[in-house]
């Protein structure tokens, strides 16, 4: 298993990946992401933001790094975190706590870009995400409802409760 940036020649995988994950969105009857269109993939690839966890040629995990998030996080946002979205794990690979994974790399890779926290959020009081992302090292910081949602993803705009997730790096001894 290794962490890599995404290429762009794993854009057709990637796609695959979010249909996977909104057919399972729909099943379980969560907040459904929107279909994310070739040039924007293209874009987060191009910016190196899009990375990967690659297990036997595939990739089984992929999610998004951002260095601000005001319209989610508001007087929070100070330059000083890094925000996951859209962690997205191959179907056929479910159950390996890839977050975990996740987590030690978005540490080590926060220090490196000299921030203080990682940080994630999730829409919809998941209690399922919520146990989730508490277990893999992440502090719950309630459930805040979104204002300002114009220039986010449009899931976002139809779903305005939204749980916070933190991990303060000087707590971790990091």
């Amino acid at each position: 298993m290794e962490i890599k940036k995404c290429l762009l020649n794993d854009v057709g995988e990637i796609l695959s990946l979010y249909e996977a994950a909104r057919n399972l969105q729909i099943q379980r009857k969560m907040v459904v992401w929107p279909f994310f269109q070739d040039a924007f993939i293209i874009n987060e690839i191009k910016e190196g933001r899009l990375w990967k966890i690659v297990s036997n040629d595939l990739i089984a995990c992929n999610w998004a790094v951002t260095f601000e998030d005001k319209e989610i996080w508001g007087e929070k946002d100070k330059n000083d975190a890094i925000y996951i979205h859209r962690i997205c794990t191959n179907p056929t690979l479910r159950g390996n706590r890839y977050i975990d994974e996740i987590v030690k790399w978005a540490k080590q890779y926060a220090i490196q870009m000299g921030k203080r926290f990682v940080r994630l959020d999730t829409l919809g009081n998941n209690t399922k995400l919520i146990t989730h992302y508490t277990s893999s090292g992440f502090d719950f910081l309630g459930i805040v409802k979104l204002t300002d949602t114009a220039n986010l993803p449009s899931h976002y705009q139809k779903e305005p409760s939204c749980c916070l997730f933190e991990i303060d790096l000087r707590n971790e001894g990091g």
